[in-house]
């Protein structure tokens, strides 16, 4: 059917299919058609005109050259580059443009994100965004437990869905925070690796993550829990006796079969406590020097991710 046949509404609708912000050139070489469609599309031309600006504003403040650049990286390592609240909330919106991204790891050591930098940089993505991310890190930057909240909406819409990696390091979420987030966390079926040190959470948070109460009536669970995790981090969070033994528990029933690693160092449990937990499952490491960031695990992210880039192309 030729376009010139489509009704405006329908000749919109295609445009807004093609609409890229990182790169309008099809959209707006299918506009300029005819005058039907340059009419038609005349409102929403402007508004990815003014998008695309904005988006290429937001690369230059990144330390990107152009929209390209950031379009095509697979890997975005931004510190302290005084990203905003304004200027996360842009890049959410670009999660469904970013399909060679498979890292993401910011710093925001300044605070120049404020409280809600979080929660905007995670309302807008839907199902879908971020296809490829496999390590999202946060270092610094505050969450918070409405940030917390708004992550899990992102993450039960489909957003990242193949992610293997996230930290989410000093990032102020408290119990509320954890709450919100574990039955999504539960639910991610790649997730390795898991970094929640220096937050305020104790042992309800931690017992919702790993163990958390069936629902009144219900049987135990039958399947295991977070049943890939092989690296979780706990450090300085205000976990106590009580949440190591539901931890121990939670171990010795069979939650978190391929764990390794478990560092609970700098929470005020007692070492006895401590002790039974890595006694629940004496297989554990709690080396210290281990990366909370999951930046060693990054050679094998990447060689992994290129074997299934391969297999994707064998399979076209």
């Amino acid at each position: 059917m030729a376009l010139s046949r489509l009704s405006g509404d329908e000749q919109r609708m295609v445009f807004v299919q093609l609409c890229n912000v990182l790169d309008p050139r099809l959209a707006v070489a299918l506009s300029s058609i005819n005058n039907e469609l340059r009419t038609a599309t005349q409102e929403g031309r402007q508004q990815l005109r003014a998008n695309h600006e904005a988006a290429a504003a937001l690369c230059l403040k990144m330390g990107l050259r152009s929209c390209k650049e950031l379009r095509e990286a697979k890997h975005v390592d931004w510190c302290n580059k005084a990203l905003t609240a304004t200027d996360l909330a842009l890049l959410s919106t670009l999660g469904s443009v970013l399909s060679a991204l498979k890292r993401l790891y910011l710093i925001d050591i300044q605070g120049a994100a404020g409280p809600d930098g979080v929660q905007r940089l995670a309302e807008q993505l839907g199902a879908g965004a971020l296809p490829a991310v496999r390590l999202l890190t946060l270092i610094g930057m505050h969450v918070g437990d409405a940030g917390a909240s708004e992550l899990a909406a992102a993450l039960g819409r489909g957003a990242m869905p193949r992610l293997k990696n996230l930290s989410l390091a000093n990032a102020a979420i408290g119990d509320a925070g954890l709450v919100a987030l574990a039955p999504t966390l539960r639910r991610l079926p790649a997730l390795e690796h898991l970094s929640l040190s220096c937050n305020p959470f104790g042992d309800e948070g931690l017992a919702t993550l790993v163990a958390p109460p069936p629902p009144a009536g219900a049987p135990p669970p039958t399947t295991g829990v977070l049943t890939k995790l092989k690296q979780l981090f706990l450090c300085y969070t205000e976990v106590t006796d009580a949440g190591c033994t539901a931890l121990a528990a939670a171990l010795d029933s069979g939650a978190l079969p391929a764990l390794e690693r478990l560092h609970l160092h700098g929470i005020p449990a007692s070492d006895t406590a401590q002790d039974a937990v890595h006694e629940a499952r004496d297989t554990l490491n709690d080396e210290e020097s281990y990366s909370e960031s999951g930046s060693e695990s990054e050679e094998g992210e990447e060689e992994e991710g290129d074997e299934d880039d391969e297999e994707d192309s064998e399979g076209n």
